[in-house]
């Protein structure tokens, strides 16, 4: 193998990425905690703190890395992808000021304003907590309020969802966020769009639903994302070919504002009765978002690496006509009071009986093949027929020891469920979550038919149809 690549991070996400370039690359990798699914894939994994970019710059090296994909956002906020790169390892990621898309609510939202980009919310910064308590108060409808900076995904109030405007005040006043951004509450159905973006060219992939809520039926406080689903073609069953245009036009505009953007580039989107809003970008693969797009991409991912780092036309993606159900196992008592160190034991040998069913005809999934272009042209249509359905399972926040797999405060482990249809990958995703033990949780109804249905039903009241 020519090239030699590092990744860094060691969550489901990561793990994701592994899988995609195992096969093509000498693969190395570095995370605050042993992956067991990264590490098998791996030819060297090395335990260090991946904010720290000396560190992970000196392991890529040690290991004669000529390419790296930094994973998870703080790594990015911390300047690793600027340190590799001066080090003459190309990172298939932001330097830290094109990562401010994310990592700063307030910078993202001023970009917004200043270069017109379309979807922007209404929105309002404070740096000072009485000011904004205000503005809560003087303002004429709901908002959200949002730290300034990153809180994994779990530090978003919503008035009138989740909290009233007093509970919302007193979040504010008891937090410790030196930056709140509010913005108007938006009402709608969120989806997902990531984009592979270098040298001013961007690829996307197929739409995604996370689900962030921890609880069944969209109960309890916001997560990391306890699971997603796609469907076998780019768009949602709620949205239609416009709406997804319309998301995909909102990333090329921030594309062509953002000056020499490289890695992925990820749209969190409300679709609303008034179109296609952001609800926030991201500088990174979504976790678990990468754990759909990535096993049903066709293209060799080293491939966009390498047209990236050599200054070359990202190649054309081409995706198998899968959908994908992703459900996470996450430690008891996760968001707020997770159970850390606890071991948990994962019975892989589960999710290969489940496969072998499938393969072997007793499942639901039928023999052919096809894929669709992730253009804006008619190559993308369904081919008749499919192929059989699979399970994969997806470390995460795991840690590996001498003794067994432990929980960390954050998700476990995710099963991806991928067939012909969403409700086929939801059982094959559930029949492969037997194998999660004691100790760990799960939001059984993702991907379910009743909730898309309710998607579906939700947005059709909303378009008065």
């Amino acid at each position: 193998m020519s090239e030699t690549v590092l990744l860094v991070g060691g969550g489901g996400r990561e793990h994701a990425i592994a899988r995609a370039l195992a096969d093509s690359a000498a693969l190395y990798a570095c995370a605050g905690n042993r992956n067991p699914g990264i590490a098998r894939l791996a030819e060297g994994f090395e335990t260090l703190d991946t904010t720290n970019p000396t560190a992970v710059t000196a392991y890529a090296r040690e290991v004669d890395a000529t390419l790296a994909v930094v994973g998870p956002e703080a790594a990015l906020e911390a300047g690793v992808a600027d340190s590799l790169d001066d080090a003459g390892v190309y990172a298939f990621g932001p330097r830290e000021e094109e990562a401010r898309i994310e990592t700063d609510k307030a910078f993202q939202r001023r970009f917004m304003e200043r270069h017109d980009i379309p979807g922007c919310p209404d929105f309002a910064t404070f740096e000072d907590v009485e000011a904004a308590c205000e503005y809560i108060d003087e303002y004429g409808g709901d908002l959200a309020v949002k730290p300034a900076g990153l809180t994994g995904g779990k530090g978003v109030r919503v008035i009138g969802d989740q909290v009233a405007a007093e509970e919302a005040k007193a979040y504010i006043r008891e937090s410790d966020y030196d930056r709140i951004v509010l913005e108007e509450r938006l009402v709608g159905e969120e989806f997902t769009v990531q984009a592979f973006v270098a040298g001013g060219d961007l690829r996307v992939t197929p739409a995604v639903q996370d689900h962030k809520r921890a609880y069944e039926g969209d109960e309890g406080p916001n997560t990391g994302g306890m699971g997603s689903y796609s469907d076998g073609k780019l768009e949602l069953p709620f949205m239609d070919r416009a709406d997804y245009q319309e998301a995909v036009d909102v990333l090329e505009a921030t594309v062509d504002a953002l000056d020499g953007y490289k890695g992925v580039l990820y749209g969190q989107f409300m679709l609303t009765a008034d179109g296609v809003k952001v609800v926030e970008f991201n500088a990174r693969f979504g976790d678990p978002e990468a754990m759909n797009t990535l096993p049903v991409l066709n293209t060799d991912f080293l491939d966009v690496l390498t047209a990236a780092r050599d200054g070359e036309s990202l190649p054309k993606l081409s995706f198998d006509p899968k959908a994908t159900v992703c459900k996470y196992a996450v430690p008891d008592g996760y968001p707020t009071d997770p159970e850390s160190g606890a071991r948990v034991s994962v019975d892989e040998a589960t999710v290969e009986r489940v496969n072998e069913r499938y393969r072997s005809g007793a499942g639901s999934g039928v023999a052919a093949d096809g894929g669709f272009r992730s253009e804006t042209d008619d190559a993308r249509e369904l081919p008749d027929g499919g192929t059989p359905a699979e399970a994969l399972l997806f470390y995460a926040s795991v840690d590996e020891r001498e003794d067994g797999i432990y929980t960390t405060t954050s998700r476990a482990f995710a099963v991806v469920g991928i067939a012909d249809t969403i409700a086929v990958a939801e059982e094959v995703a559930e029949d492969a979550l037997a194998a999660a033990g004691d100790g760990v949780r799960i939001r059984h109804d993702i991907g379910t038919p009743d909730l898309v249905q309710k998607r579906i039903d939700h947005v059709a009241r909303l378009r008065g149809e």
